[in-house]
């Protein structure tokens, strides 16, 4: 498919929201490649799910999605990746859940807690890294799930992503509000907007997070909800690492939806370094009281 053929049945021209590539010929000496693991120790979501060997729903967008825009995508549920080269790839991206260095049903390979380490040591190094839905589900900090953690017990993945997933209610429509309408890919969102998904209730955010869509919790449905707003899309700074992550990405829908690509897109240009952005920490003021939990 052409690229103006794609915008025009996507819907992005008429969303009104940008079509910049968000820097992926930036980096002319080569291209971006992005290591995208899908592995899960708990729940499988539908849209990491494979069926007779293809690839996965995410796993096809987000592979389309690179070669539309000039980025290479490797998808993979073998932990045992992360005790190979990491150096080859520009940004690591999860969608996982669980404790990935556990075994699983679908008999997987795990990670090593050296490949985990690896990874994290990476990252600290100066590697993007994205995360999407339940990737804030993964290696959980010990502790009740319903209680915030003293940050020095936090599990030191939690410690990088910036946020925990708690659970969550029904799929229902919620508003998500801009709050860094500069960041790559919020472009053309406007002040809010409205989508169907299922909704994470999260906590344990870093301190230095730069809040870039809020979850507005006025009116949702769910005990889990019934508090103050708190951040749903952030980045932040991991030493020398640019972190991006997004609570949304669990409907199918939401990964062809071209609002959530364009999110999706901005957030990986930005974690890869082929755009700049400021992240500076805004979580005290843009969500003062996202540390007080629902039922």
């Amino acid at each position: 498919m052409k690229r103006r053929d794609f915008l025009r049945t996507s819907g992005i021209a008429a969303l009104g929201i940008s079509t910049f590539p968000l820097g992926w010929t930036a980096a002319a000496d080569k291209k971006t490649k992005i290591l995208y693991f899908t592995r899960s120790a708990g729940y499988e979501h539908s849209v990491v799910r494979r069926k007779n060997g293809e690839l996965a729903h995410s796993e096809k967008i987000l592979a389309e999605l690179g070669r539309q825009h000039g980025f290479e995508v490797v998808c993979t549920k073998d932990g045992t990746v992360f005790d190979g080269d990491l150096e080859q790839y520009d940004v690591i991206a999860f969608y996982t859940s669980g404790d990935l260095c556990r075994p699983n049903k679908r008999k997987t390979p795990p990670m090593s807690p050296q490949g985990k380490q690896k990874l994290l040591d990476a990252i600290a190094a100066g590697k993007g890294f994205v995360g999407f839905h339940s990737a804030s589900d993964s290696f959980h900090s010990p502790g009740p799930r319903k209680e915030n953690q003293d940050p020095a017990k936090r599990d030191p993945y939690i410690a990088m992503i910036g946020g925990e997933f708690i659970t969550h209610g029904r799929q229902q429509k919620a508003t998500m509000r801009v709050c860094s309408p500069h960041f790559p890919g919020t472009e053309g969102l406007g002040k809010s907007f409205e989508l169907l998904e299922e909704w994470y209730a999260l906590k344990n955010f870093a301190p230095d997070l730069h809040v870039i869509l809020l979850q507005e919790t006025k009116g949702m449905d769910g005990a889990m909800y019934q508090r103050p707003p708190f951040p749903s899309t952030w980045a932040r700074l991991h030493n020398k690492g640019r972190v991006f992550y997004t609570a949304m990405g669990h409907r199918e829908d939401i990964w062809t939806n071209p609002l959530c690509q364009q999110i999706i897109l901005g957030g990986l240009s930005w974690a890869a370094g082929n755009v700049k952005a400021n992240v500076e920490p805004n979580l005290d003021k843009i969500a003062p009281g996202a540390s007080q939990l629902g039922e």
